[in-house]
């Protein structure tokens, strides 16, 4: 498939089985993996056909979905060790899509050799597709974007899915806010500029594969709090999304106190 194709897959599926159910859910529709952690039949019925789809146009890929991640405990590692693979997230922020909020997205991504080389982010509610290919740039509705630096003198401001964090500073930075709840609606915003850096937890290659090589693509960087960069076959835990280089060094110098409060 190329690049378009996979995304007309996408915003196929979202229109057959997940935005009938937005606002819509029937009782029995929405299940917890574990406590707390939901699942509903959209993102299963989602999961299961762009599996399908993508496995049939490429059978030597490795598929690895967020909900098939969920009931076998050999998934991830069988996508570390894949040269070719590719990334699902059915319904990313399935807990706003459960409570009503537009801020949800279904997400794909390529990777080869550990590497994403292919990203898509398609935006349902918002009818806003993200399309990136490594080298080619990053590309909005069709329209090729770039996120500026943050202007010297000017302080980041910065959100976090990490709750505990939400109200605390890093060093003399204005205090972290609140994530919108959706990795494929957080890149977005990054490059947007509603925000210059980004702290999470977890580490999900279904997550932040796709969002990572678009802020790349950007001028943007992603990485982990030792300086290391992110590579979605890594699983190391603690990421820092940052417009730009110096934003990113900035809080790496001060982020290792609040990973250490993450929990």
């Amino acid at each position: 498939m190329d690049t378009q194709q996979v995304l007309e897959l996408m915003q196929r599926v979202a229109a057959e089985v997940i935005t009938p159910r937005f606002r819509s859910l029937a009782d029995g529709e929405v299940m917890e993996k574990n406590p707390g952690d939901l699942v509903t039949i959209a993102d299963q019925e989602a999961e299961a056909i762009l599996t399908r789809e993508l496995a049939a146009a490429y059978p030597d890929a490795f598929i690895l979905g967020e909900e098939r991640t969920a009931t076998d405990p050999t998934a991830l590692d069988q996508f570390v060790a894949a040269d070719h693979a590719f990334t699902v997230d059915p319904v990313d922020g399935t807990k706003n899509f459960v409570h009503g909020s537009p801020d949800h997205a279904v997400m794909v991504s390529e990777v080869r050799g550990g590497e994403t080389v292919r990203g898509w982010i398609w935006q349902p509610e918002h009818e806003v597709a993200w399309v990136a290919e490594k080298g080619a740039g990053v590309f909005r509705n069709g329209a090729q974007v770039t996120r500026e630096p943050v202007a010297d003198g000017v302080a980041p401001q910065g959100v976090t899915s990490i709750w505990p964090l939400r109200g605390h500073s890093l060093g003399d930075l204005p205090p972290l806010t609140g994530s919108w709840v959706c990795c494929g609606v957080d890149y977005p915003r990054l490059i947007e500029g509603a925000t210059d850096y980004i702290l999470y937890a977890r580490n999900s290659p279904w997550d932040h594969s796709p969002g990572t090589l678009m802020v790349r693509e950007a001028g943007g960087v992603a990485g982990h709090p030792d300086g290391t960069p992110y590579a979605p076959t890594g699983l190391t835990p603690g990421i820092i999304v940052a417009a730009d280089k110096g934003t990113y060094a900035a809080v790496r110098r001060l982020a290792a106190d609040a990973f250490a409060r993450r929990d």
